[in-house]
């Protein structure tokens, strides 16, 4: 099984600011588009009615733009096993140009859809994502 998971995405009018490019705001939704597919594809099918991810932190460094109409292609994995209820995401986006434009780690942490509450990520759930 693949622990990591790649994407291309295109950047479309309504995703470019002012500036001609994308938005800072559209680089956080992509990446929670990207690890919401990364979940969905891999994870056991009980995991997915059992749990739910929240960000609790998210680190960006931007090193390019994107225009309209450029693609990015988006890698994303998990560098390490959990830490109790949370673990580190990271994330590449990929110019046309073979440039990474943006590069983030995000926190995030699992929570019991039963209850609502933060629980230590089991290891069974991990196991899927990590080498």
């Amino acid at each position: 099984m693949a622990t990591s998971y790649t994407t291309t995405l295109t950047a479309l009018p309504e995703h470019i600011d002012i500036l001609g490019h994308v938005n800072n705001a559209v680089w956080v939704r992509w990446m929670e588009q990207v690890a919401t597919e990364h979940w969905m594809r891999d994870a056991d099918p009980a995991h997915l009615d059992a749990y739910v991810w929240v960000v609790t932190r998210h680190e960006i460094d931007y090193s390019g733009n994107v225009k309209e109409g450029e693609a990015v292609t988006v890698r994303t994995w998990i560098p390490q096993g959990p830490r109790g209820a949370r673990f580190d995401r990271l994330m590449e986006f990929t110019g046309p140009d073979g440039k990474v434009k943006v590069s983030a780690k995000s926190t995030w942490a699992i929570i019991d859809k039963a209850t609502g509450r933060i629980l230590r990520v089991p290891p069974e759930v991990a196991a899927r994502f990590l080498d």
